[in-house]
């Protein structure tokens, strides 16, 4: 007697055939889908400070502390800068430097910050990294807030930034040198700086 060939029914082999397609398009899109830019580019982080977010700081000498934390993804040479910077033309209001802000934005307002503002005081640290190396590091630095700036009129912001930066040191001609520092711009250099936004202001700082 001659066996009958074993015959699946047609409904089965398209549904079998949909499930393994979509199978296949759940592990492509995974596969497939880009990281975001913080999990791509080189990344500043505060890991705490002495000036909070928001906080009114009044004109004076302050001792100031941060710890910073870069993430590296890609090979980078040069400085991490801490600074506190004021600017008589951009007030808290006009940069997004909030903890939850899309740092692409932040970045671009760091670098905006950098270009209209006066530094006050600042920590440097030569350092040198590569994809996926996390560095970890405390400064600390005297910042001097005054209630005039240099070019006439009171602080429209006070910014806290920390930033990656090219860095030269020149001999000064009485002995001794100075380190010249140069922002390396964030966008071009897939760089994401960090800021905080402070408050100028309130009583004069006994400290």
């Amino acid at each position: 007697m001659r066996s009958l060939p074993f015959r699946i029914p047609l409904r089965t082999v398209v549904r079998v055939g949909a499930l393994v397609a979509l199978a296949f398009g759940t592990v492509g899109a995974g596969c497939l889908s880009e990281p975001d830019i913080e999990d791509r580019w080189t990344r500043l982080d505060f890991d705490s400070a002495s000036l909070a977010y928001g906080q009114s700081v009044p004109p004076g000498s302050d001792s100031i502390t941060v710890r910073t934390a870069i993430t590296f993804r890609r090979i980078v040479t040069g400085y991490a800068v801490v600074e506190l910077r004021a600017s008589g033309t951009i007030a808290p209001g006009d940069v997004a430097l909030q903890p939850d802000a899309d740092r692409v934005h932040e970045a671009q307002d760091v670098d905006a910050i950098l270009a209209n503002s006066q530094m006050l005081g600042r920590a440097t640290r030569a350092v040198t990294g590569w994809d996926h190396l996390i560095q970890r590091f405390d400064l600390g630095f005297r910042a001097n807030v005054p209630a005039v700036l240099d070019s006439g009129g009171t602080p429209a912001g006070l910014f806290l930034v920390a930033y990656l930066a090219d860095g030269d040191k020149i001999e000064l001609p009485g002995g001794g040198d100075t380190l010249v520092i140069t922002p390396m711009p964030s966008v071009p250099n897939q760089l994401l700086p960090i800021g905080i936004e402070l408050t100028p202001g309130g009583p004069q700082a006994q400290r």
